[in-house]
């Protein structure tokens, strides 16, 4: 018997005050079978960081030539591509060679540390590539904001980010691995 996705609804307000970009998105996030709370949350999160009109989530597991969120031009070009976790370097090159600007989010606490020492050399000849470290703290804290129906508040300023609930909060100080732009996201 097959396991079918579970859905999640989130009303997400977003105060990025680094780039002065101010919205409200209602979302219905899919959680694959084989997808842990802090995957999506991470997931979240890079989606409150680049919000925008034109981003979208795609299947993320279920199709390994999508991004787990990517923003497309109305002239079908990927203008930007995010993949969250820790993958490996032919699916990172093969995005870069397929979009304009790529991100990525890494998290898992030692595991991120190991994959960044193995793969951060040869991630670094991408120009186009941004790689962020999200803190095996912060992903705990965000994982207890998980609810089947969620109202969450994300703030950014300087390169922090509090992301909460009616009665949690959560900081998150992201370590910049490798950066295209000068300031990050």
């Amino acid at each position: 018997m097959a396991f079918s996705a579970t859905i999640f609804k989130v009303n997400l307000q977003i105060s990025d005050m680094d780039r002065n970009y101010y919205a409200e998105h209602l979302l219905t996030l899919a959680r694959h079978p084989s997808e842990t709370d802090q995957r999506m949350m991470v997931r979240l999160l890079a989606f409150a960081l680049h919000a925008d009109e034109q981003l979208s989530f795609t299947k993320g597991l279920c199709a390994d030539e999508e991004a787990d969120l990517w923003q497309i031009s109305l002239s079908d070009e990927i203008e930007l591509w995010i993949d969250v976790g820790l993958p490996d370097e032919k699916r990172v090159r093969k995005a870069c060679n397929r979009a304009q600007r790529v991100y990525l989010y890494s998290y898992g606490g030692r595991g991120a540390d190991l994959w960044w020492q193995k793969n951060g050399d040869k991630l670094k000849r991408f120009t186009n590539l941004s790689v962020i470290e999200i803190p095996e703290t912060a992903c705990k804290e965000m994982t207890a904001l998980v609810q089947r129906s969620m109202q969450l508040q994300c703030t950014v300023q300087d390169g922090e980010i509090w992301l909460s609930s009616h009665d949690q909060t959560c900081r998150i100080s992201p370590l910049i691995r490798q950066s295209e732009a000068p300031l990050g996201f």
